[in-house]
């Protein structure tokens, strides 16, 4: 399968990404933020970094960018769609995903490993997984405080669009440990932790609990194509 991978101006994890994808058993294509062809891929990956330096909002400008046209389409029309960090909060901006991500509680970069619990495991991107499962993958951001109106909020959590939840600590202060989230149809996900850097052993954390040390990000790379073949 083919995994667009789109490289703003300031993205980091490009590259990442793109090796993510291979790790899974896919072909990452990179695009590029000015471009309006997807060229014929079959999945999408929005990666981490500072599109456009951040300035404004994190993910603002880049959510205008010319791609995010076709981006936005696509996914309307069922395409896998991921946003990483710097993605997650291009795909609030762009509303593809409800609520907005903010500067962190105490306006301090965060990096650390995270555990998350998996609220959704039946979304696209984290169908690998097993509902209520605990993985952890590495977390790095500024602006990671999912925040929401209490009708956005009342409505994330009646319609079930929390994929993931912060566990042993919140660390950015987002409301109801919301560490990412899904839309209705389930296609589309977007997380403030890094899922890319936790695609190899001895190169991510150490869940040896689990025996998978590093490997806990691996399944939202891999278990792409049976959702689209179902």
């Amino acid at each position: 399968m083919r995994v667009g991978v789109v490289t703003f101006p300031g993205t980091l994890d490009d590259r990442d990404a793109q090796r993510a994808v291979r790790f899974g058993g896919h072909e990452p294509v990179a695009l590029w933020h000015g471009d309006h062809d997807l060229r014929r891929v079959d999945a999408l990956v929005l990666p981490g970094g500072f599109s456009y330096g951040d300035y404004l909002r994190s993910g603002a400008i880049a959510a205008h960018s010319p791609i995010m046209r076709e981006v936005i389409a696509a996914a309307e029309s069922g395409m896998p769609v991921l946003g990483i960090c710097n993605g997650f909060q291009m795909l609030t901006e762009a509303r593809l995903l409800p609520g907005a991500l903010v500067r962190n509680e105490k306006g301090l970069f965060i990096r650390r490993d995270q555990k998350l619990r998996v609220e959704r495991a039946d979304t696209a991107w984290t169908n690998g997984y097993g509902q209520g499962d605990t993985i952890t993958i590495p977390l790095k951001n500024g602006e990671g405080r999912f925040v929401a109106t209490e009708d956005q909020l009342a409505r994330i959590e009646g319609e079930g669009l929390v994929a993931f939840r912060y566990v042993d600590g919140n660390p950015n202060g987002a409301l109801n440990d919301i560490a990412g989230l899904t839309n209705e149809r389930g296609n589309v996900v977007g997380l403030m932790p890094h899922p890319e850097h936790a695609v190899e052993l001895g190169f991510g954390p150490d869940t040896d609990e689990r025996m998978r040390s590093g490997l806990d990000g691996l399944p939202m790379f891999t278990n792409i194509l049976e959702r689209i073949a179902a």
